[in-house]
């Protein structure tokens, strides 16, 4: 005899794998409650599963909502303190001095008060570099502001920027530094360990501004959860800034050595150098550009594949 009973019933109901009874379906695929956290529209925030797609429009998105705030603010703080910097290291070495002295003495002897004028030159790199910076960090920290308020309409200014960034710049350039300083050892060891560290440390300028806990530990956490992902973002962030470097860097470096071993001994020399410098530090403004939106826009995704989390709850934790 034939069983007529009906097949089992699929446990519908809250927690069920199988969602809604037939007559009353859940909600469609892609929709969220709000405040939930995962938004597949978030404007900054790259939900699971968008891809490289999404990130790509969460960057370009960025900088079409915040260029005109952005840009003074790379101006003041990356574009303007590298040119300056440049003016003067390339005013102030003494290898011309050096390169004169040397050949008109045939002898082997070290150029006068050589040791001097390298302490000088080392405490100007160190100094200067240190200075600059701090500059950064103040870009860094503004620009992060505008991009996340800007990703659920809040107002923002190039005042109140420039205040969040210095009130934020000395802790943010403090971790900079330390990162700078174990890449830096990485380096010495054979390259590829500091190329590992920069890569690991990416995270950790916006983990110090929106999680102001443990910048080191929770970058390195992110890098190896999501290895291939970290790495193939940061990775095109790396390019961008490369190719958005080196090109400027060379030309300034075959224009001023034509202009021979010292520019600013004429002032026809001095004007061309300067302007160069100039130039060439302008057109290295789209490389700022990028790493400040790539990371921060990297670092959005990675929280979103921890926990569910929005662009609002980012603008939060910036404070």
């Amino acid at each position: 005899m034939t069983d007529q009973s009906p097949p089992p019933t699929p446990p519908f109901g809250p927690g069920s794998p199988y969602g809604g009874p037939p007559w009353y379906p859940g909600p469609p695929f892609g929709w969220y409650p709000p405040g939930y956290g995962f938004d597949p529209n978030d404007a900054l925030v790259t939900p699971p599963g968008a891809g490289l797609g999404g990130w790509f429009n969460r960057c370009g998105g960025a900088l079409r909502r915040g260029w005109r705030q952005l840009l003074p603010i790379m101006l003041l703080t990356q574009v303007l303190p590298a040119a300056v910097f440049s003016v003067i290291s390339l005013g102030l070495d003494p290898t011309a001095k050096w390169a004169v002295q040397t050949g008109s003495n045939p002898s082997p002897a070290l150029p006068d008060n050589f040791v001097a004028d390298l302490l000088s030159l080392l405490v100007l790199l160190v100094g200067g570099s240190l200075v600059i910076g701090l500059v950064q960090a103040v870009g860094w920290a503004a620009g992060s502001w505008v991009i996340t308020r800007q990703a659920v309409g809040q107002p923002v200014s190039l005042e109140s920027a420039l205040r969040y960034g210095l009130r934020r710049a000395l802790g943010l350039w403090g971790w900079t530094l330390l990162v700078s300083l174990l890449v830096g050892v990485g380096i010495c060891f054979c390259v590829l360990p500091g190329i590992y560290l920069a890569f690991a440390l990416s995270m950790a300028g916006p983990v110090y501004l929106f999680e102001r806990n443990n910048p080191i530990g929770r970058s390195f956490r992110m890098f190896h959860d999501r290895l291939g992902l970290l790495l193939g973002r940061v990775a095109l962030v790396v390019l961008a800034v490369i190719v958005g470097t080196l090109i400027p860097g060379g030309l300034e470096g075959v224009v001023t050595s034509a202009l021979g071993t010292d520019p600013f001994a004429a002032p026809g020399t001095a004007v061309v150098a300067v302007v160069v410098i100039g130039i060439t530090a302008l057109l290295a403004l789209p490389a700022h550009l990028a790493q400040l939106i790539g990371l921060l826009v990297t670092y959005a995704e990675q929280r979103a594949h921890e926990a569910p989390v929005n662009a609002a709850g980012l603008a939060a934790e910036l404070g």
